[in-house]
């Protein structure tokens, strides 16, 4: 899953786990249930490192399996389709735009009923990030 937060990256991999039988890993989940919901970017990686894991073990099994990381880099997408191609494994990547408008509008709406597992996201930090994310090319997503 490929995307900035709000942009529904993990209501379409909720979809795609079922109709895949998929193994879904959303890390947010993860950390908010181990340490709450205060966001910690160390521990987010740490996170994401055992996921990877999981993810790598269920691969070799033959199964599918969803990672809702993000990847906001060419370089992390990069990183993560070579591994999974030393698996064995095909990599799909979904990626969910949408304005920074968009995004800021949702992110309102959100954290006035945050859902569980869900971090708190202002508008300025979508801002910040925006500007940050490297969208992914059409080679990538065909």
């Amino acid at each position: 899953m490929c995307g900035l937060p709000c942009a529904g990256k993990t209501t379409l991999a909720k979809r795609l786990e079922i109709e895949y039988n998929a193994l879904r890993l959303t890390p947010d989940e993860w950390h908010i249930a181990l340490f709450g919901p205060e966001p910690d970017d160390e521990r987010h990686t740490q996170i994401e490192g055992v996921m990877w894991t999981v993810a790598a073990r269920v691969l070799q099994m033959g199964q599918d399996v969803i990672l809702d990381f993000g990847f906001w880099s060419r370089e992390e997408r990069d990183d993560f389709r070579a591994r999974a191609a030393a698996l064995g494994a095909d990599c799909r990547v979904h990626y969910l735009h949408a304005t920074l408008q968009t995004l800021q509008q949702r992110a309102i709406e959100r954290n006035a009923q945050l859902p569980d597992h869900t971090f708190e996201v202002g508008p300025e930090e979508l801002a910040d990030w925006f500007c940050r994310f490297e969208a992914p090319t059409d080679n990538e997503l065909g």
